[in-house]
């Protein structure tokens, strides 16, 4: 039978030419673990940030001891595995160095039989500083990337989380560490993977259930098993022998309860169960999944207005309302379930039925996806590529690549709210060019990632999710024209970069508006968290360092004097930035989309709410975030950086009549 130990929680970290070694907690980050220890200040209060950069140029090393069992050292098979290493690696286990990683979204497995001995055994995991990687490269070649006064680097040789280098709405925190769990397994046969595909027709639903295992051995069987939410029986079952690696058991469900997204029905989950057994029917592993029964497709067909693009849920279109999730902390480790659980029904409560997991982050955590199928929340899901360039044109950067998306595709394609893959984020919106120059890449080493290695890893291990190559992206006419109002996706940012007055959204007649927005400042309390009386001034130096975009104050100032009367003070000024923006900035778009001459399929809006944090926990900005809608209410805030008072839409729902506590931190 497989057994595991986990090796999270106590560690100790040193930076790397130092004796001292001080406490560490994984999953978890330098930053953290410094923080913990009281070497640096708060990275998020006021500008401390800035003086913290030398901690993503610097190595470290982190070093745990732990006690082995002859019970697990007895298992034919013992293996290392780390699901989150970000990102340079080299680890040593015994003295003797296991192998190297790089890539911060993928999972690295070891084979660590030989090494390991009952009793005390010690692994060491050398982080190498990014900082120093990055620069290193750029001397062989520079890929070009949208850099700022925000980013310290555009990342393109990395594969690391691209707004750790810093974003035009948060800071600039390179961090290093062992991010997600790590542990040790033991097996003589394990599940290594279970694919469930749907096929409805006549009122039922066929699921062919597939299982991969390892180390099996003639007659080892799987038990496949569907459960309902309610009674003590399965709805059906089979067991499949093993032949090779794979069992296929297909399994009909008569009476199907169907999944909804929010607003159109219910949730219904079921449980799928995988149980491998040897010959013998000695029990080995297993594998459980939650799935919800539905099809949920893109649809893309000729109209009088060119080709739409819109989500359908059992064959009922729906019209897409919802956000840009950004990384709803600084820290991923400091995420829990109750925290992504509370983000998630404040935006079902805001009437959202759609997220779209932004590519300037990272693939979330299992229960982000869990919670999106528990309250109906279909999700658009980025790859993590974000207005940079890649070496398209290296083999071993492709061969990376493939395993990443290999990886997380086979995660979380089981997920009832998955609705799309999308390959990059605004990566074919000016940095692409017939070849490659300071400014872009060649179409050549795009379509090599985003044309070929990405979209055949969905093809292989998640047929039947639609894949999108880019946000925005246009798939009649020229690519480059990537804002086409006839086709595809848009990103509209006239009236926050082009300074186009708020009606301008009134001629926007785009078919689906997957990013726009208008920032506003935190409220008062959120900014009493991370500032000094004396910073609490819009032009204060501490204000203007925490805003990341070039024309932020100015421009929410400019347009606040065009709708409002000069502020009496610092407060107003903070409060009135967010009537602001929720009266005019997004109630247009909303109106727009309203009264628009076709279909158009959604709103899915950014709000960039930049310099706002708050000592504490990270929450999500949720006041003044609703937009008349048809009589619904539109939330537009990307779960980030920023607490307000509630005052959603119509203010008809009973959540929102109350300040929340839901700040996300930036520096």
């Amino acid at each position: 039978m497989i057994q595991h130990l986990s090796l999270n929680g106590a560690w100790e970290l040193n930076r790397v030419g130092t004796g001292e070694w001080l406490p560490a907690q994984v999953p978890g980050c330098v930053h953290l673990d410094l923080l913990r220890a009281g070497a640096i200040p708060d990275p998020l209060y006021r500008d401390h940030e800035g003086e913290l950069l030398w901690i993503g140029e610097t190595d470290w090393q982190y070093r745990r001891t732990f006690t082995m069992s002859p019970e697990l050292l007895d298992q034919p098979c013992v293996h290392l595995v780390c699901a989150g290493l970000d990102t340079l690696t080299t680890l040593t286990l015994n003295d003797v160095c296991l192998g190297t990683a790089d890539n911060m979204f993928r999972t690295w497995e070891y084979d660590v039989k030989s090494l390991l001995q009952v009793g005390d055994n010690t692994l060491v995991i050398h982080f190498a500083s990014p900082m120093h990687y990055l620069w290193k490269r750029d001397q062989e070649r520079t890929l070009p990337a949208w850099i700022g006064p925000d980013k310290v680097h555009g990342g393109g040789w990395l594969r690391k989380e691209p707004c750790n280098f810093g974003w035009d709405w948060g800071p600039r925190v390179v961090t290093s560490g062992i991010w997600r769990d790590i542990r040790l397994v033991g097996y003589a046969a394990r599940l290594t993977d279970v694919q469930i595909q749907q096929a409805h027709a006549d009122g039922q639903v066929e699921l062919a259930i597939t299982a991969v295992a390892d180390g099996c051995s003639p007659g080892d069987f799987v038990k496949i098993n569907v459960w309902s939410g309610t009674g003590d029986e399965p709805l059906t079952g089979s067991e499949v022998p093993i032949s090779g690696k794979t069992a296929t058991a297909r399994l009909t469900i008569t009476d199907p309860q169907l999944w909804w997204i929010n607003g159109m029905g219910e949730q219904p989950l079921y449980t799928v169960t995988v149980d491998l057994f040897g010959a013998d029917r000695s029990y080995q592993d297993t594998s459980e999944k939650r799935i919800g029964l539905r099809t949920l497709t893109l649809d893309r067909h000729a109209d009088e207005w060119g080709e739409s693009f819109q989500f359908v849920i059992n064959g009922v279109p729906f019209f897409a309302k919802g956000a840009n999730w950004i990384p709803a902390d600084v820290f991923p480790a400091r995420m829990t379930y109750d925290r992504y659980k509370d983000l998630i029904r404040s935006a079902v409560d805001a009437n959202m039925n759609m997220l779209r997991v932004w590519g300037g982050g990272y693939y979330e955590a299992d229960d982000f996806y869990a919670l999106c199928d528990q309250y109906g929340v279909a999700v658009w899901q980025d790859f993590m590529f974000a207005c940079a360039t890649h070496p398209g044109f290296d083999a071993d950067f492709r061969a990376n690549v493939s395993v990443e998306a290999a990886e997380n595709v086979r995660r979380l394609r089981h997920h009832a709210c998955l609705a799309l893959w999308c390959g990059n984020n605004e990566i074919e919106s000016g940095l692409v060019g017939d070849t490659w120059t300071d400014k872009t890449m060649s179409w050549t080493d795009y379509s090599a990632l985003y044309d070929e290695v990405i979209p055949h890893a969905v093809q292989q291990f998640d047929p039947l999710t639609a894949y999108w190559p880019s946000s925005p992206h246009s798939s009649q006419g020229e690519r480059r024209n990537t804002n086409n109002p006839t086709n595809g996706d848009a990103h509209l940012w006239e009236v926050w970069h082009g300074k186009q007055p708020f009606e301008w959204y009134r001629t926007a007649q785009h078919r689906f508006i997957s990013e726009f927005g208008f920032q506003s400042f935190p409220e008062p309390a959120t900014m009493q968290g991370v500032t000094l009386p004396e910073d609490r001034n819009i032009t204060s130096y501490v204000m203007e360092y925490r805003q990341r975009s070039g024309i932020g104050n100015t421009t929410i100032m400019q347009y606040l004097l065009d709708w409002f009367r000069l502020p009496r003070g610092y407060e107003e000024a903070l409060w009135l930035s967010q009537i602001l923006q929720d009266r005019h900035a997004v109630r247009h778009r909303a109106l727009a989309a309203q009264y628009a001459p076709h279909d158009g399929h959604a709103l899915l809006a950014v709000e960039r709410l930049l310099g706002s944090a708050e000592l504490g926990l990270p929450r999500l900005s949720r006041s003044l975030e609703g937009a008349a809608l048809s009589g619904q209410t539109l939330l537009r805030a990307d779960p980030h950086f920023g607490r307000r008072t509630s005052r959603a839409g119509d203010s008809r729902h009973s959540r929102h009549q109350r300040s929340w506590s839901y700040a996300h931190r930036v520096g």
